[in-house]
């Protein structure tokens, strides 16, 4: 399935089918996350049962320490 993440079409697995695995898929369901799903954006509770289609939009933003 082919989604569009941060502006970049990327090639994900078919097992990918929610958000929930998309996070997982890029090890990031640790971690503080934003997402924005075809121009919403999601609450952690739906991030389970957001199914994803060919073709989406995602933006993903998350919390990187540095100084």
């Amino acid at each position: 399935m082919e989604l569009v993440i941060n502006g970049n079409k990327i090639e994900v697995p078919n097992t990918v089918e929610t958000v929930a695995n998309l996070l997982q898929h890029f090890e990031l369901q640790q971690k503080v996350v934003i997402v924005e799903w075809n121009e919403m954006i999601l609450e952690k509770t739906s991030h389970q049962e957001t199914e994803l289609s060919n073709g989406d939009k995602v933006e993903l933003v998350h919390f990187v320490g540095g100084g």
